[in-house]
């Protein structure tokens, strides 16, 4: 009986062996494949799930009624939205690429505008602050929808029962409400700033008429991206 020198085993059970390990081998890259095909794909929906937000956030902007040297508009609403829709980088990069777009002169922001010197005028500080706001509710949100017991899966809650909904409800309105308090104090102070006005001026023009009309956007964004959150799972 030959004996294989390289692995002191029978030539015959080497031979053997040999196609056990290139099968071994082969199922190993099968399934390496199947993982990065699979990473594409959710890639891809992300970055699709990104863009839908900025175009939302863009459009609200456009939709302005002008009341004073802050006009209201739906950003608030869509924003909120994206906060509770969207898993937390994913809603973060939405906000970012909506700013950036609009710092490098596409008209999205209020009225049509767009450049840096929006950013940098009177009211820039509500558009930094949905940023900073925004970051400010992620972590909120995660904090409560874990201490109500909203069961999550990919960064999105699992809606399936009435009293989980209920809860994932609760927390998406208090998580934005935080966003939109951010928003106020970044926007109050910036207006104060560039318009060399006191505070309390600043807070007449800047935060006292959008109190009740953000309360209810804030509330129908938590209604909507809920019902969105069912609907796509």
């Amino acid at each position: 009986m030959n004996t294989n020198a390289s692995t002191g085993l029978p030539t015959d059970a080497a031979e053997q062996e040999s196609p056990q390990v290139g099968v071994a081998s082969g199922g190993s890259s099968d399934r390496a494949a199947a993982t990065g095909g699979a990473a594409a794909p959710s890639r891809t929906r992300a970055m699709a799930r990104v863009a839908l937000c900025i175009a939302i956030i863009a459009v609200s902007a456009w939709v302005t009624i002008p009341i004073g040297p802050v006009p209201v508009t739906l950003q608030i609403f869509a924003v909120a939205f994206a906060i509770v829709v969207l898993p937390p980088k994913e809603c973060l990069a939405a906000i970012a690429g909506y700013e950036l777009l609009g710092a490098v002169g596409l008209p999205v922001f209020s009225g049509m505008r767009g450049g840096i010197g929006v950013l940098l005028g009177p009211t820039g500080g509500y558009l930094w602050g949905y940023l900073v706001g925004a970051a400010l509710a992620l972590v909120v949100l995660a904090a409560l929808r874990r201490a109500l017991g909203v069961p999550m899966r990919g960064g999105r809650p699992i809606l399936k029962e009435a009293q989980v909904r209920q809860r994932n409800l609760a927390a998406s309105i208090v998580a934005s409400i935080a966003y939109v308090a951010v928003a106020y104090v970044c926007g109050w102070a910036w207006f104060m700033a560039v318009m060399h006005v006191g505070p309390l001026e600043s807070f007449l023009a800047t935060v006292a008429p959008f109190v009740i009309i953000d309360l209810v956007k804030v509330v129908a964004a938590a209604l909507c991206a809920q019902a969105v959150l069912r609907a796509v799972r």
